[in-house]
């Protein structure tokens, strides 16, 4: 990996280098009904809905998290409120970087051109990249491909986008199910993990495993 040069560094957003904080926001509305484990499944199956959620065609991501969160109350046996949907998807834009992002992505970034992927909004997703200190090339959203990773939709527009081939880029993700896994169905080699925690190893998807932003230089020769 150190002897490859790609012509573009691409991201996942959130969870990679912003802090991913959906749990977090559901224990706030929802941790006085739940005990704790009842709270831990009520994530993992609002986890496991958004995922579903964005496997068909495009809808604004307002709706992916009403629909997952309605699904997880129901699974739950907990009343849904749209408000509650909607005071969710409004934190993401405030959500913060992981502290190693910024330091990381600006030694990178000196070198070579930094490209998101997100599957946020429009109206989301420049508010979050402008915390994270570093230039970017270009960013690109799910709105603009009416794609949601891991569609492999979302991918193509991206290279096609910034006209090159899988063989150009190194795809940057914390995630297997909604990036490294389409990465490499699509081609794409070079593949790095951020091990954020909250997806367990998987060597057969082919990657480099980094704790934090902070090694991603090394791991293209800077």
């Amino acid at each position: 990996m150190t002897a490859f040069r790609p012509k573009y560094v691409t991201f996942d957003c959130h969870g990679t280098l912003i802090h991913y904080r959906m749990a977090e926001a559901a224990r706030a509305l929802y941790g006085e009904q739940l005990d704790q484990a009842r709270m831990e499944k009520f994530n993992r199956n609002f986890t496991a809905y958004r995922l579903d959620e964005v496997m068909g065609d495009w809808k604004p991501y307002a709706e992916v998290v009403h629909d997952a969160l309605e699904r997880s109350c129901r699974a739950n046996g907990v009343s849904f409120r749209p408000e509650d949907a909607r005071s969710i998807y409004d934190e993401v834009p405030r959500w913060d970087p992981h502290p190693d992002v910024p330091e990381g992505l600006a030694r990178v970034a000196k070198e070579i051109p930094l490209v998101i992927l997100s599957n946020a909004m429009n109206a989301q997703i420049h508010e979050s990249v402008a915390k994270l200190g570093a230039p970017f090339h270009a960013v690109y959203t799910a709105e603009q491909a009416r794609a949601y990773k891991p569609r492999f939709r979302a991918f193509e527009y991206m290279l096609d986008m910034l006209n090159c081939g899988p063989e150009d880029i190194l795809h940057c993700s914390s995630s297997f199910r909604y990036d490294l896994m389409s990465a490499h169905d699509l081609g794409i080699k070079h593949k790095v993990w951020v091990n954020r925690g909250h997806e367990p190893a998987n060597p057969y998807y082919g990657y480099t495993e980094i704790r934090d932003i902070s090694a991603l230089p090394g791991v293209v020769g800077l």
